[in-house]
């Protein structure tokens, strides 16, 4: 068990190393691996605690029903499952073991994920918030703005520095999963609102110009802003607004990809203004263009409801 135990945290360092994946990712991946060690110390299986780095497919599987026992979702089963064929995949890779037993184990079959949207209505809301007129309320307003304006993940927004803007092209630069960069269009509510706000910024500084290098977004100590942070800044906007749903900040990610969808635009431009890696992830937003289209139809059609 010390080699499996020794691979698990060689394979870590490859996926954080050599394929570049955020550390939030090669957590995920590391604990569950510790978890499926967890299980096999636990067992009865003597031959599987005896061999060095267990390969019986039949190990994995149990480690499969096991899950379903301590009522696991489906997509968190599929989300460990995934992990043991990486780490198989590299362990094979490496030389070490002469299958991959992990492959030969189905996924349980997942209901089709709709993400959750805001109509343009409560979008228009949201961001018609008072924010206020001070440093705090524009670097608010400007938060809420940019988000829905580029549809970027709330750890793009908090690695964003002052560097990243080119808002005399109306771009700007985002790093995104795997550290990978893409540039981003961005409108001019959204680049208005950020002007503001690095203006009153500097204003209250009273310093010189804030330098590129640092960080886009601020907190009450002039540090960079954290997830939770701007979590709590949408929050307290959706509460203001008066919107009755729960809304992260992957809500606006989501809203930002369905009403580009739903305005004419192709989906392969989606994915690249998203930064998903296929294409088949940005079709999700389909789903919810077709939902709206069936529930805009029940609603308005004379023959759309079955009489009783």
């Amino acid at each position: 068990m010390e080699l499996l135990k020794k691979a698990v945290e060689d394979f870590g360092r490859h996926i954080k190393i050599e394929r570049n994946l955020s550390g939030h990712t090669v957590e995920a991946y590391v604990t569950d691996l510790r978890q499926f060690q967890e299980f096999i110390a636990r067992s009865d299986n003597a031959a599987a605690q005896k061999k060095e780095i267990p390969d019986d497919p039949l190990l994995i599987r149990s480690f499969l029903v096991w899950l379903y026992r301590v009522k696991m979702s489906k997509t968190s089963v599929s989300r460990k499952i995934a992990s043991l064929r990486s780490f198989y995949r590299y362990l094979l890779k490496e030389g070490k073991i002469g299958l991959n037993p992990a492959e030969l184990v189905q996924l349980p079959r997942t209901e089709k994920y709709i993400p959750s949207v805001l109509s343009v209505d409560e979008i228009q809301a949201l961001l018609g918030v008072r924010f206020g007129d001070d440093e705090t309320g524009s670097r608010n307003r400007a938060i809420m703005e940019l988000f829905y304006s580029t549809g970027i993940r709330l750890s793009e927004l908090t690695g964003m520095n002052i560097a990243d803007l080119h808002f005399e092209e109306g771009l700007v630069k985002v790093r995104g999963k795997g550290r990978k960069e893409r540039i981003v269009p961005v409108g001019s509510a959204a680049i208005n609102a950020v002007q503001d706000y690095l203006i009153r910024r500097h204003a209250s500084q009273e310093t010189e110009a804030p330098s590129e290098e640092e960080p886009l977004f601020l907190n009450a100590k002039k540090r960079r802003m954290n997830p939770r942070d701007v979590a709590r800044v949408v929050e307290q906007a959706v509460k203001e607004s008066g919107i009755q749903k729960r809304v992260s900040p992957h809500v606006l990610r989501h809203s930002f990809a369905t009403h580009l969808l739903d305005a004419g635009a192709d989906l392969r431009s989606i994915q690249e203004m998203l930064g998903h890696r296929s294409l088949s992830t940005t079709q999700k937003y389909t789903s919810v263009s077709v939902s709206r289209l069936m529930e805009i139809y029940d609603n308005a059609h004379p023959r759309a409801k079955k009489e009783v």
